[in-house]
């Protein structure tokens, strides 16, 4: 289950395919790293119960969706209106280190699909060696997840060289993005 939830389409892995075939995966390595990054943080506040303690005061919850929904508006926009591969691109600041760290800790998905594991079904008897255990599976599962999606945007960049395909598929990443959000944001 939890491989279902952390690895179907969402803000960071549908954002990860537009990296993947705009910069390639090399071009790409800061932005997964800080997708990895913020993902890791979101799975720490989970864990260690500071998601709980946050949820507690209303007002935080309501800012924190806002301001995730901001940032994913402002990705979304930059995908729908990134150029054609047969163009030159820049590196853009949303496909950076600091940007995937953003995601990472700002995508909704991310806090569901954790919070659903951490709820499910224990793996150890222990309390600690139950949360432990899921860190470390977590953790490991983020990685390959992360990697497999920008390898297979980077898979799709030939289909992205002619200008009409490339903002078909440019705006359907960027109409995924705000989907699978408001999907996560709604659920």
């Amino acid at each position: 289950m939890s491989l279902a939830i952390m690895g179907s389409p969402g803000p960071a892995t549908i954002s990860l395919v537009a990296a993947g075939s705009a910069f390639g995966v090399r071009r790409s390595v800061p932005y997964v790293l800080g997708i990895i990054i913020g993902t890791v943080a979101v799975l720490v506040a989970v864990a260690t119960g500071i998601t709980a303690a946050l949820l507690a005061v209303p007002a935080i919850g309501s800012v924190l969706i806002w301001i995730s929904a901001a940032y994913i508006l402002w990705l979304a926009y930059h995908i729908a209106t990134a150029p054609p591969l047969s163009e030159p691109i820049t590196t853009s600041g949303a496909f950076s280190l600091a940007g995937g760290a953003l995601l990472g800790v700002a995508n909704p998905k991310a806090w569901l699909g954790i919070a659903a594991v951490f709820a499910s079904a224990h793996v150890a008897a222990a309390a600690t060696a139950d949360a432990t255990a899921k860190v470390a599976l977590l953790i490991a599962m983020i990685v390959v997840i992360c990697t497999t999606w920008l390898v297979a945007g980077r898979a799709i960049a030939p289909l992205l060289r002619e200008p009409r395909r490339a903002r078909l598929v440019n705006a359907a990443l960027a109409v995924g993005l705000v989907a699978a959000t408001t999907l996560a944001v709604l659920h």
